[in-house]
């Protein structure tokens, strides 16, 4: 059984998708470029050096999500926006439950002070003792690479604070999903701290598309993925899954919302 507790979203300043430097250059038309951002995001770990092997879900996602601060139902109406989100891009089944013997993803909204004894009780001694900065937290267990736990601990008045509420609810969920580490060589995304997006760019649509097609599968290693990916892109550029990535990131339920 292997633990990885992703870093958290340090950081990413409010914006629009299109006025990002980065997303003018349109690279998620790039298959050479979104090949090397998938290998860059999914198989690395910013906490563990070297090279690591595919990791999704094959099952069901059930989330349980706790409550310990105010606002429930603007918390719980932005989280299950971008389940539907992710849940529609992915092709996964994800969805909340009220029973947590059922779900498999445990999500907690609370205050800073409870910040790090949660992390603590979710994703362990080592994860509470390095939070650092990071203004949340999100990790994943595997079993021979097929992700079956996640815990994400938000604590919503730190979050405010630095105007990320919104940001730590769509990296966290998105990067248990498989796709665990900020790289500078992902732009424009929300797995790259230098880049301003806080929704779903239209790279991570791509990402996520890759990821969870049939032929990606658990355990891969970068050597067995890179000629899978290169099919999967010329795919993606004849049937116009990359040209169409800005129409879905602009389209999701949680960008409506938002307002842009």
């Amino acid at each position: 059984m292997n633990n990885v507790w992703v870093k958290p979203l340090i950081g990413i300043a409010l914006m629009l998708l299109t006025s990002s430097t980065h997303a003018l250059e349109k690279t998620w038309l790039q298959p050479a470029f979104v090949s090397n951002a998938f290998i860059q995001v999914a198989l690395r770990n910013e906490y563990s050096p070297g090279e690591k092997k595919v990791r999704k879900w094959n099952t069901p996602i059930r989330v349980y999500v706790e409550h310990q601060v105010a606002d429930k139902a603007l918390h719980e109406s932005l989280l299950k926006m971008h389940l539907r989100d992710l849940s529609a891009i992915t092709g996964l089944s994800v969805e909340t439950t009220s029973d947590k013997t059922q779900a498999n993803v445990v999500w907690v909204f609370t205050q800073e002070s409870s910040y790090q004894s949660e992390v603590k009780r979710l994703m362990g001694r080592k994860s509470a003792n390095n939070l650092g900065s990071a203004v949340c937290k999100a990790g994943f267990k595997t079993r021979q690479s097929a992700i079956y736990y996640a815990a994400i601990v938000i604590p919503v008045d730190k979050a405010r604070e630095h105007g990320k509420l919104v940001a730590c609810i769509v990296e966290e969920i998105t990067q248990v999903l498989g796709l665990p580490n900020d790289s500078d060589q992902a732009y424009p995304s929300i797995f790259n701290d230098n880049s301003p997006e806080e929704l779903l760019s239209p790279l991570d649509i791509v990402l996520l598309k890759l990821l969870y097609q049939p032929e990606i599968k658990t355990g891969m290693s970068e050597a067995e993925v890179k000629p899978v990916l290169s099919t999967l892109l010329t795919r993606f550029a004849d049937n116009g899954t990359l040209s169409q990535s800005v129409d879905v990131a602009t389209q999701t339920e949680l960008f409506q919302f938002i307002g842009y």
